[in-house]
C-alpha cells in the first residue's frame, strides 16, 4: 500500500485568513471582493455539472460537461470577466476604507492562478487535453463512481447522464480536431493508452454494467431498469466509438516524442505550483536530494541489519526483512483500521498544544478502510459543521489481508495528522472567515500535497519517526517525489540525463530505468506511474517542489527572527499558515512577507 497512495487527497472545504483564536470561528463581513469571488463559483458551476457532484450542490443532475472549443473559449471569457471585476472591487475597497488583509490575500491568490491558465488557454494548451489520467475522457467515464444513488430519482438522474455520454465525448473529439487542425496533437503514448482505456470502458460487463447494476434493489421499474440498460449500451457504444476515432484519426497525425518542450511545461509548473521556480536548478536539486536520501537509507538498512546485505542491495534488502518482520505486520482489515486510528489520535494528542493549536472539532479524524477497492490511499475533509468528521481512506484490494508499520506510520502522518487533516481541518473550522473560492478552488497541489510532505518530514524532525524502520518507510515516500521531480523536468525539458543511465537526453527508456531503479512498487503499477508523468506535465514534481518551498518559507521566518532577535515559534508559523489556508505557493510566499 505504497506510492501514488499518498497522491490522493479530496475535500473540498478548505478555507484560512487572520482573525478569531484557535477555538472560535467569528464571522466576518462578506467583502466586494468576496462578491466576485462567490460569483466565479457560481460562473463555475453553471459550466459544470460535474462540479455540482463533486462539491455535492444540487443542479444539473440529468447534465455531463461540455469539452468543445466552445465551451473552452466560454470558460476563458469567464475568467477574463473575473479579473475585471477584482480590479473594480479592489478600487472600490480602497477607496472607502474596506481592503482588509484577507481581501489581498484573495486578490493576489484569484489573480496569479485565473492569470496563468488565461496564459494556458492563450497559447492553446487547454485544447485537446488527452492523456492517461486526468483529462476529459477519465472524467465523463470517473463521474460514475462520484454520481449520487440512494433513490429512484437519483437513478432517472443517472439515465441521462449515460444517454449523454456520447454526447460529451463529442465535444471532446471536436477539441481534439481542433487542436490537430492547430498542430498541436498530444503524443502517440497518450493517445494509443487512452484508446486502450476507452476499449475497457466499452467492453460489456465494463464500467457502465457494473455502475447499472448498483440500482438493483433500489430501482423497483422495470421500465427504468430497461431505460438504464439501454443506456449503459449508449455509453459502451459511445466509448467504442471514441476509441475507433483516437486510434484512426488521431493516432496517425501524434507526435512520437513525450516531452512537451519548456515553453509549455513552464505554464503547467506555474499552474500547478502557483509560483514559478528555476527548472534546472530544481532538477539538479532534485538528483541532489534523491542521492542524500539513498545515502541515509542505506545506512539505515546496515544498521538495521548489519553484515547482512552488500551496499549495493541494502536498501532493497532491509525494505524486504522489514515486511517479513512479525512485530511490524497487521493482519486484517479491522487491524489495520484500529492502527490507523489510534496512530491519529496519538499525533493528535502530542502535537496540540506544542507545534499545534488544533481546535476542538478538529481533533476528530476517522480511519476508514475499504474492504475491495483499488488501493488508493486519500482523505476527505468534514462537513461545514464538523457533523462528518476529516476521515483518511485505505482502500484496500480484494484479498490483501496484511499490512506493514514501517510503511504506513508515514502515510498517516501524511494524509492525518499533521498533514491533510490539520491544513483541511483548519481551513473547514474558520471558513466563515473566506468566501467559497478560498475554501474550495484558491489550493494548488504544490501547496496541498507540499504541506502533506512537509508534515511527513516534520514528524521526522520532532523525533516521532526515530525508530529506523519507520525512518526508512519515511524516507522511502520521500525518495518517490524527489525521483519524480529529476524524471519529469529532465524528460520534458530534453535534459542531459545522469551517468547511471547512461548519459545522453533523457527519453522514455531512461525514465523507465530510472523508475526500476529508484522506486520500490510493483512494475504494472510503475508503468502507468511513467505514462502519467509523461502526459500530465508538472503535476508530479509539485509535491516534492512544494514541500520545498513550504521549508524555504519556514527558513525564511526563522532568519527574519535571528535578525530582528527574537525567538522563532514553530507553532505561531504553522498556526499562522493555516489560517491562511490553501493557496498558491506563491501568494503564501508574499503573505508571509
Amino acid at each position: 500500500m505504497t506510492g501514488a497512495a499518498r497522491d490522493g487527497v479530496t475535500g473540498t472545504e478548505t478555507s484560512g485568513g487572520t482573525g478569531a483564536g484557535p477555538d472560535s470561528a467569528a464571522p466576518r463581513t462578506p467583502s466586494a471582493v468576496d462578491a466576485v469571488a462567490e460569483s466565479f463559483v457560481s460562473g463555475l458551476l453553471d459550466f459544470s455539472p460535474a462540479l455540482h457532484v463533486r462539491m455535492g450542490v444540487p443542479g444539473k443532475e440529468r447534465e455531463l460537461d461540455d469539452f468543445s472549443p466552445a465551451a473552452i473559449d466560454a470558460r476563458d471569457e469567464l475568467l477574463a470577466r473575473t479579473l475585471a471585476d477584482l480590479d473594480t472591487a479592489e478600487d472600490a475597497a480602497r477607496a472607502d476604507g474596506t481592503l482588509d488583509a484577507v481581501d489581498l490575500v484573495t486578490l493576489d491568490a484569484m489573480r496569479d492562478n485565473l492569470g496563468i491558465e488565461r496564459e494556458i488557454h492563450a497559447a492553446g494548451y487547454d485544447l485537446g487535453v488527452l492523456n492517461v489520467i486526468h483529462s476529459p475522457f477519465q472524467e465523463i467515464r470517473d463521474l460514475f463512481d462520484l454520481v449520487p444513488t440512494a433513490s429512484t430519482e437519483d437513478w432517472e438522474n443517472n439515465a441521462a447522464r449515460l444517454d449523454g455520454v456520447g454526447g460529451a465525448l463529442a465535444g471532446h473529439r471536436e477539441s481534439l480536431l481542433a487542436a490537430r487542425g492547430a498542430g498541436r496533437v498530444p503524443a502517440l503514448r497518450q493517445v494509443t493508452r487512452v484508446a486502450q482505456q476507452a476499449r475497457r470502458a466499452a467492453e460489456t460487463g465494463g464500467h457502465f454494467d457494473r455502475f447499472v447494476a448498483k440500482a438493483e434493489g433500489t430501482v423497483a421499474s422495470t421500465s427504468l431498469a430497461s431505460v438504464l440498460a439501454s443506456g449503459a449500451a449508449a455509453a459502451r457504444q459511445a466509448c467504442a466509438d471514441f476509441a475507433d476515432f483516437l486510434e484512426s484519426e488521431l493516432a496517425p497525425h501524434a507526435r512520437t516524442e513525450d516531452a512537451v518542450g519548456r515553453e509549455e511545461y513552464v505554464l503547467h509548473s506555474r499552474k500547478f505550483l502557483g509560483d514559478a521556480v528555476d527548472l534546472e536548478e530544481t532538477y539538479a536539486w532534485g538528483l541532489e536530494r534523491l542521492a542524500a536520501i539513498d545515502a541515509e537509507q542505506r545506512e539505515i538498512a546496515h544498521r538495521l541489519y548489519p553484515g547482512e546485505f552488500s551496499d549495493e542491495d541494502a536498501v532493497w534488502g532491509a525494505m524486504r526483512r522489514l515486511d517479513e518482520d512479525p512485530s511490524r505486520t497487521l493482519h486484517g482489515l479491522a487491524g489495520l483500521r484500529s492502527w490507523m486510528q489510534e496512530t491519529a489520535d496519538s499525533a493528535i494528542t502530542a502535537l496540540h498544544g506544542t507545534h499545534f493549536d488544533i481546535p476542538e472539532p478538529v481533533r476528530t479524524i476517522e480511519a476508514m478502510v475499504l474492504p475491495n477497492g483499488t488501493g488508493g490511499i486519500y482523505y476527505t475533509g468534514p462537513s461545514g459543521d464538523f457533523s462528518r468528521p476529516g476521515r483518511m481512506w485505505w482502500s484496500v484490494p480484494a484479498g490483501v489481508e496484511q499490512f506493514t508499520t514501517w510503511q504506513e506510520r508515514t502515510t498517516v502522518n501524511h494524509e492525518g495528522v499533521p498533514g491533510h487533516h490539520l491544513q483541511i481541518g483548519f481551513a473547514t473550522f474558520f471558513r466563515a472567515e473566506l468566501n467559497s473560492w478560498r475554501r474550495t478552488f484558491a489550493g494548488t497541489a504544490g501547496n496541498k500535497e507540499g504541506w502533506a510532505l512537509y508534515a511527513e518530514k516534520l514528524m521526522a524532525e520532532l523525533g516521532f519517526m526515530d525508530e529506523p524502520g519507520d525512518r526508512m518507510g519515511m524516507l522511502d515516500s520521500q525518495r518517490l517525489r524527489a525521483a519524480r521531480v529529476c524524471l519529469d523536468i529532465g524528460v520534458h525539458l530534453g535534459l542531459e540525463a545522469p551517468t547511471s543511465l547512461g548519459g545522453g537526453t533523457w527519453n522514455a527508456d531512461k525514465a523507465w530505468q530510472f523508475l526500476t531503479d529508484n522506486v520500490a512498487m510493483d512494475r504494472n503499477f510503475l508503468a502507468f506511474e511513467l505514462d502519467r508523468y509523461l502526459g500530465w506535465p508538472g503535476q508530479a514534481p509539485s509535491y516534492a517542489i512544494g514541500q520545498r518551498l513550504w521549508e524555504n518559507i519556514r527558513a525564511g521566518q526563522e532568519a527574519a527572527a535571528r535578525d530582528a532577535g527574537q525567538e522563532f515559534s514553530l507553532k505561531d508559523f504553522h498556526m499562522r499558515a493555516l489560517r491562511l489556508g490553501p493557496t498558491g505557493l506563491g501568494t503564501l510566499r508574499r503573505a508571509f512577507g
